[in-house]
């Protein structure tokens, strides 16, 4: 117990101790005699990356997107490398179905060339480069045989560059000239005939609303004369010059009225003419005679009344109108009445 008791406490390294970059080697240290791990080449190491290009799994179908990430396997591409560089393949695995997909680099290109389990979209610009490239190549190794087949390269190629040519100078031409066009001119040019257009297209609607016009209005007057019973022609009125529409502001009701009082006028007779009322009444004359002479005009008896006055009216000259309506139903009455008078005398 003394002596655990007097033993010494344990040493505390200091920071500046345990970080120091220089290691300490004795002197008999031998680096050859340190043993090497012997891993295979075809290691396989598992990373972390996205894809490099939008591609299709041929399984199911499903899109994978460019930049999606995924967890694969990497490993060295064997008896493949590019200037000295080695080619490295990866692993992923379709998101859907989990069939295993694989893509490798391509330090020619500085692309991504797809091996199997999908599909590369949208890489049309790259089959066209390559395209090219193989023309190119096929074109060489041609030449480098067949100097014929220069010299017939070299001819096809100077006929094309003039051809060339002169489509340009033909665009040029071509260029100049539309160069010289005023546009404004043209608009103008334009915009007047779309007016003559509109313009004779209301003419047009106007001359044939004009004509439906009369024909209604034909066809209204040929109405009105067969509703009478001796149908007068009456003579086509040539319409004034004016608006189509005036037609309709004109009154059609004194037509009407005048076909009926013509109807009246040859049934009855005329009630408005005052030469035919001069010779139906007659005025009241005064007695010119004696008193004497009224009483024996008394004693008379009352059928000389009727025939004094029917022998007045035939003395009365009668107008040269009138002598038709002579034996009309009015005049009977109008002598009727007159008798009437002279029997209260």
């Amino acid at each position: 117990r003394r002596e655990e008791a007097e033993a010494p406490p344990p040493r505390r390294d200091k920071m500046s101790e345990r970080k120091v970059l220089n290691k300490y080697y004795p002197p008999d240290f031998d680096p050859s005699k340190i043993p090497k791990l012997k891993l295979p080449k075809d290691r396989q190491y598992v990373v972390r990356l996205m894809a490099p290009f939008n591609m299709r799994c041929k399984t199911c179908g499903e899109y994978i997107y460019k930049g999606k990430k995924f967890n694969a396997r990497k490993e060295t591409v064997q008896n493949e490398s590019y200037l000295g560089l080695p080619i490295f393949r990866f692993y992923i695995k379709c998101t859907r179905c989990l069939a295993e997909i694989t893509f490798k680099t391509d330090p020619e290109n500085t692309d991504y060339a797809m091996e199997h389990g999908a599909t590369r979209n949208f890489q049309a610009e790259k089959l066209l480069e390559e395209e090219e490239k193989r023309l190119q190549k096929e074109r060489e190794d041609e030449e480098l045989n067949n100097p014929m087949k220069v010299l017939e390269n070299r001819t096809k190629d100077s006929k094309l560059e003039m051809e060339v040519l002169e489509n340009l100078q033909e665009l040029k031409e071509l260029n100049q000239r539309q160069a010289h066009v005023d546009f404004e001119s043209m608009l103008q040019q334009y915009k007047d005939y779309e007016e003559e257009q509109k313009r004779l297209a209301v003419e047009e609607d106007e001359q044939e609303m004009k004509t439906m016009l009369e024909q209604a209005q034909a066809r209204r007057l040929l109405e009105d004369s067969d509703s009478d019973e001796e149908p007068t022609q009456a003579p086509t009125k040539t319409l004034p010059k004016g608006k189509p529409t005036d037609i309709l502001q004109e009154d059609s009701e004194p037509q009407a009225k005048m076909a009926k009082v013509e109807c009246w006028e040859r049934s009855i007779g005329k009630l408005s003419s005052k030469a035919t009322l001069s010779g139906l009444v007659t005025t009241k004359r005064k007695l010119k005679h004696s008193t004497a002479h009224g009483t024996g005009a008394q004693n008379k008896p009352a059928g000389s009344g009727v025939a004094r006055q029917s022998t007045e009216a035939a003395e009365t000259p009668l107008p040269p109108g009138s002598r038709g309506l002579a034996s009309s139903s009015l005049s009977l009455l109008g002598a009727y009445s007159d008798s009437e008078d002279s029997k209260s005398e």
